[in-house]
């Protein structure tokens, strides 16, 4: 429909197209499989990701995909093929030059594919060597579509870029979330497998459990602990009315993810930066208590380097605006992150909105202005600042003031996150003593 016939209101977007990610070394790429760091003739000085000979960049899916030919040319590969002779000759060579092309297209997705497989069997055969934290079940194609009831949309929990979850229900009436890798997506099958690296590492209260992995399929699956109660992002902002969490509640939250997290930075050797940290990636069990989730695009420090580089990748509204510039990946990426999901528990905004006023779409910025102008009382949800006593809204000042410091535009002005748990647990002590 053209512009003219929009009903109010409307809004006209005009969208360029995403480039190649930006680069500084080979090390930057290895996200965008089939890829080189070279200069940006467009940008004199910086370079990018380019695809290699015989890929071409596929905005939308922000892949290197296998370059076909260009309507109405002629492909390099069969420009010497003999024409048969008359329209029939010459509608044979295009059919044999486009079978023959699918089935190079083919062949090297299926390399792919299978590089991926072989490292994903690889991983299987350590865990069940090593039972590292307790993850020792391969489960059968046979399991998991019976458990699933073949993949049905009643049991689809969410959606995301690069996997679908669903419901299961084990012949032993254990539920389970079921993670499949989406069909097409070679950047779906390198976070499943990449998920399982760091996921066998680690084992904390907070995080959430790998059960298994089942490489029976067409897609590679994960298996974890089933989490009864949703997201966070669900619970803060799609509660129905009556149903929105306490302040004490959210304290706890904020409290266990920061342990989640800082276990992640501290306890383990090499650490581990999530690098995705979002209220929709933490999930909430029976009892409301914290499991941290998604580990896809997770990336393991090096001891003694201040920083890992790396494309920037993550969300909007949480991404850490050093690491979007610079590309440095560390541990003060995560605790930014951690500062606007705290400011989502005070306030019960989404991190980007943009039925807000256009100066106020990003959360940060928003806060920022009113506790800068004195109102930090306004913008607390008013179903929990309505009826807090004077200790809860004292404490609400402090955990805002300790998510402020987290979303510091510099990282050395930053706290640990092993520095914010510990600082909310002063925080819960004190309206404990109060109770």
């Amino acid at each position: 429909m053209p512009v003219s016939k929009w009903g109010e209101p409307a809004v006209e977007i005009l969208w360029e197209a995403p480039r190649e990610p930006v680069c500084k070394i080979q090390g930057d790429c290895t996200d965008l499989v089939n890829s080189v760091c070279s200069g940006d003739s467009k940008n004199l000085g910086q370079k990018r990701c380019f695809c290699k000979k015989g890929f071409r960049w596929d905005s939308v899916n922000a892949i290197c995909e296998v370059k076909r030919c260009s309507k109405g040319k002629k492909c390099k590969r069969w420009s010497n093929l003999p024409l048969i002779g008359g329209l029939a000759g010459g509608i044979g060579a295009i059919l044999v030059a486009g079978i023959t092309t699918k089935m190079i297209i083919s062949a090297h997705n299926r390399r792919v594919a299978g590089s991926q497989w072989a490292n994903l069997r690889k991983l299987h055969r350590n865990l069940l060597s090593t039972n590292n934290a307790g993850i020792d079940k391969i489960f059968s194609g046979k399991e998991i579509i019976k458990a699933t009831n073949n993949f049905s949309k009643p049991n689809l929990l969410g959606s995301g870029g690069f996997g679908e979850v669903f419901k299961g229900n084990l012949s032993d009436g254990k539920t389970i979330a079921v993670k499949r890798a989406k069909l097409g997506n070679e950047k779906s099958i390198y976070q499943i497998v990449n998920e399982v690296q760091i996921l066998c590492q680690v084992s904390h209260t907070n995080l959430v459990k790998l059960l298994g992995c089942c490489i029976d399929l067409d897609l590679p699956i994960l298996v974890y602990e089933f989490v009864p109660n949703g997201t966070l992002y669900e619970q803060i902002h799609h509660a129905g009315e009556g149903r929105s969490l306490p302040w004490i509640r959210r304290l706890m939250i904020a409290h266990q993810t920061a342990q989640g997290l800082a276990y992640l930075h501290s306890s383990v050797t090499p650490p581990i930066y999530h690098r995705d940290v979002k209220s929709s990636n933490i999930l909430l069990d029976e009892n409301l208590d914290v499991k941290v989730a998604d580990f896809g695009l997770s990336r393991l420090g090096v001891s003694d380097v201040s920083h890992v580089t790396t494309c920037a990748q993550g969300t909007l509204g949480y991404l850490d605006p050093e690491y979007y510039l610079n590309f440095h990946l560390t541990d003060k990426s995560d605790v930014y992150s951690f500062g606007v999901v705290l400011f989502e528990l005070l306030t019960s905004k989404k991190a980007i909105d943009f039925n807000r006023e256009e100066e106020d779409v990003n959360l940060v910025v928003y806060v920022r202005k009113v506790m800068k102008e004195g109102r930090f009382v306004e913008m607390i949800d008013p179903v929990i600042g309505k009826e807090a006593t004077v200790m809860e809204i004292e404490s609400m000042k402090e955990l805002g003031a300790l998510a402020e410091l987290c979303v510091k535009e510099t990282r050395q002005s930053r706290p640990t996150m092993k520095a914010a748990a510990k600082e909310i647990e002063s925080i819960l002590h004190g309206l404990a003593s109060e109770a």
